[in-house]
């Protein structure tokens, strides 16, 4: 994978590169909230004076470049849960929202893989699993993140050559949730289904675990 290595100093303005080491347990996936910007843009504004903002990320990606403005072994301030796990613990990667949006989602696509091989991962999330931020707001377009479970599905399960995704409707009572299927395996958002079945969802960090009670 090509991989451009344009680091920002640990002097950049508003500590966004702090010195901070980090062990990744997870990689958040972000989109840039700019339609108009490209990967060098967002790599430069990191350094551009006029940028008032402590926020950062360690890869932005986009139609023709994938770029790492701070090492994924050190903090970037992305995930907005201050000295928690999404800043403390978690890879970002933000998705440009200008160009060609399905060859943007399949380079991401590719880049969460070899992140997940290199640093050992198995957990992907939103930035809005952290903060409840509408981000990356290019796969919410229906307000029900279906396209984000479609995304994330496709990264664990990754489809073949012409292989189609099959649309699911899980019924309780007189409730609906929307699911995918891929190879013959089911996926949907286990909040809203656990709270279907009258469940409550308790998530252990540490080991990456989902009960229901």
């Amino acid at each position: 994978m090509n991989i451009i290595k344009d680091h920002i100093p640990f002097s950049t303005d508003c500590n966004r590169r702090p010195n901070i080491k980090m062990v990744p347990n997870s990689i958040t996936v972000h989109s840039t909230g700019n339609p108009s910007s490209n990967a060098k843009g967002e790599r430069k504004w990191l350094e551009n004076p006029t940028n008032k903002r402590t926020a950062s990320w360690h890869y932005v990606v986009d139609e023709k470049d994938i770029i790492e403005a701070i090492p994924p072994d050190y903090v970037a301030w992305h995930a907005g849960d201050g000295n928690g796990q999404g800043n403390r613990a978690s890879i970002s990667i933000e998705m440009c929202e200008s160009g060609n949006r399905q060859l943007v989602l399949k380079r991401t696509q590719e880049l969460v893989r070899y992140l997940m091989n290199r640093h050992n991962i198995r957990k992907v999330v939103r930035h809005y699993d952290w903060s409840k931020k509408n981000c990356p707001r290019i796969l919410n377009n229906d307000c029900k993140w279906t396209e984000w479970f479609t995304f994330l599905a496709e990264i664990f399960n990754e489809k073949k050559e012409g292989e189609k995704m099959q649309k699911v409707n899980i019924v309780a009572g007189t409730k609906l949730i929307e699911g995918i299927k891929i190879n013959n395996v089911t996926y949907a958002p286990v909040r809203e289904l656990s709270e279907l079945l009258g469940k409550k969802v308790d998530w252990n960090e540490k080991t990456s675990t989902v009960t229901l009670k």
